[in-house]
């Protein structure tokens, strides 16, 4: 790996503040990854083409109006699974509206993942269970949360870490800078991740930031900064699991940036073409996180062609199961919208539920006699 520039001046002279000047790799080491384990790096490939199988047929099913929207991470896969590989199970995952994939690494059902993306629900599954916050669609808004979260879990004395996981350009917004100062002057348990794959949409990350990268914004708020190769999945997963110990351990928030790519338009709604060229697509698909991780895994004797072939026909097994559940259009209850607004309904909402739940009684009583006259 890349030596990190040498210790600055701070509450703790043992800490490293700046990141090192070129992204941190591992795979394109001769024994880069030899300190992970084997099991580790197999369960990465997995996930890794899992991720871009999911990808295609989400796409797919927008394509086929199955789905309302998809923010594709096509190319940027390994971000979202190694990062999320390095947590515990007692530890919380805060994403933002992009970060299905990690969901799935999480351990939410596929369907549920989309939920939100189809339009069902503002989030499939319970995030108390997988320890997993909803899809967050406004930019940054996520990242207090997922502060406040680590810093109570602190002040109760519980042993967990939060990954906050931000985009490039939700850097740009306030709440990214509330967030980063109230977590390093207290030390919360908190890791940001941020996913910098070029463009907040359509603007590149050149009129976002004139830092020499998004990890250098660690050392004005006193915190470590780490750059990391992105389409690196061991990397990313090395960098994040010293982040989540190290916060742990009470040594308090890392912001780690994964220098990566998006291959795919912002969502199906976005025409690429219009602010990038295809020579800029291509260099990045020679750098794809699936390509790389099987080249890597099969130099070192860990993969051969029928785990490949197994592993791809788990993710084919996954799509297709995917495609059948949303074949079938949803019977969505009316009532359900004042469920889980509170732990217990409002006076209001009660109010509210009462005249809605006549409302509909009268527009079934009114259809039954509609039928009834019909069929006299």
């Amino acid at each position: 790996m890349t030596v990190l520039y040498p210790p600055s001046a701070g509450e703790d002279s043992g800490t490293v503040l700046l990141p090192s000047s070129e992204p941190l790799s591992l795979i394109d080491a001769a024994s880069g990854t030899e300190s992970l384990d084997a099991s580790v790096l197999l369960e990465l490939y997995r996930h890794l083409v899992r991720g871009r199988r999911f990808n295609q047929q989400a796409t797919a099913l927008t394509k086929q109006g199955r789905l309302a929207v998809y923010p594709s991470t096509t190319g940027q896969e390994a971000s979202e699974v190694g990062a999320v590989l390095a947590l515990d199970p007692q530890d919380w995952l805060i994403p933002t509206y992009r970060d299905t994939l990690a969901l799935l690494v999480r351990g939410v059902d596929p369907v549920d993942a989309l939920t939100l993306l189809r339009g069902d629900w503002h989030s499939g599954y319970d995030p108390l269970t997988h320890r997993t916050a909803p899809l967050s669609t406004p930019l940054a808004t996520q990242t207090p949360h997922a502060v406040g979260l680590a810093h109570a879990a602190a002040l109760r004395g519980d042993k967990l870490v939060v990954l906050a996981m931000i985009g490039d350009g939700g850097t740009s917004e306030g709440d990214f800078h509330e967030a980063m100062n109230f977590a390093a002057v207290y030390r919360s348990p908190v890791v940001f991740l941020v996913q910098n794959n070029g463009y907040a949409i359509s603007v590149p990350i050149s009129k976002q930031s004139a830092a020499p990268s998004l990890a250098h914004k660690a050392i004005g708020y006193g915190m470590p900064g780490v750059l990391v190769d992105g389409n690196d999945a061991a990397a990313v997963y090395h960098e994040v699991r010293q982040a989540v110990e190290r916060a742990r351990e009470g040594g308090g928030p890392t912001l780690i940036e994964a220098l990566t790519y998006r291959i795919d338009a912002h969502t199906n709604a976005d025409d690429a073409t219009r602010y990038r060229d295809t020579a800029e697509v291509e260099f990045w698909l020679q750098r794809d996180p699936v390509t790389r991780m099987e080249r890597h895994l099969r130099g070192r004797g860990l993969l051969d062609d029928a785990e490949v072939a197994r592993i791809r026909q788990e993710a084919e097994d996954m799509a297709q199961d995917l495609r059948s559940r949303l074949a079938t259009d949803p019977s969505p209850v009316a009532l359900d919208l004042f469920d889980h607004v509170y732990a217990h309904r409002t006076p209001q909402l009660e109010e509210q539920r009462s005249l809605l739940a006549e409302e509909l009684a009268a527009a079934q009583s009114v259809h039954a006699d509609g039928a009834e006259e019909v069929r006299r």
